[in-house]
């Protein structure tokens, strides 16, 4: 076998060297280079877990900050609508309040006027008489062809205005 390794050039003191040297090199890689790359890589993994981690974590806030906006804008609508109708009621309210008024206020106005009316009509009246009375007084005179006294006057007066009244 020896021989065997000699035709093939493997010598066992240069094999068993570069066994050793090899041995040597992959210790100090191991030590020095593949450990801090190791390390570095579990680092980097760690970092993106927890990137991952934090991704979902904010995802999940999202969505219950977007949950939480629906509900208190929800609210808001369901508060402004209130207030809408609310605010409906009170201007139907007063509508009607005013409504009130002013039907009121125009059922004095035409009772105002009516009063003012009839006490018009009643002082027209009441000078109609007085008018008619003294046309009565003088067409009397005037017909009959004498003066009347102060007393006819009055009676005549009297008599006209009792026969206008019926």
């Amino acid at each position: 076998m020896g021989e065997t390794l000699h035709s093939l050039g493997i010598y066992w003191p240069k094999l068993i060297a570069q066994m050793v040297n090899f041995g040597i090199v992959l210790f100090i890689l191991w030590k020095f280079a593949y450990r801090p790359v190791l390390a570095m890589l579990e680092q980097r993994r760690q970092r993106v877990a927890e990137a991952m981690a934090n991704a979902e974590k904010a995802k999940a806030e999202l969505a219950k900050a977007d949950a939480d906006r629906k509900e208190i804008l929800s609210k808001a609508d369901q508060e402004a609508n209130r207030l809408i109708e609310e605010a409906r009621a009170a201007a139907a309210h007063v509508r009607e309040q005013e409504t009130q008024k002013a039907i009121t206020e125009a059922a004095q106005i035409i009772a105002k006027a009516q009063q003012a009316a009839a006490l018009e009509k009643e002082r027209m009246l009441a000078e109609l008489k007085r008018e008619i009375g003294h046309l009565v007084v003088q067409t009397t005179g005037r017909v009959t062809g004498k003066v009347l006294t102060p007393g006819d006057q009055q009676r005549l007066a009297e008599e006209t205005t009792r026969q206008l009244a019926a």
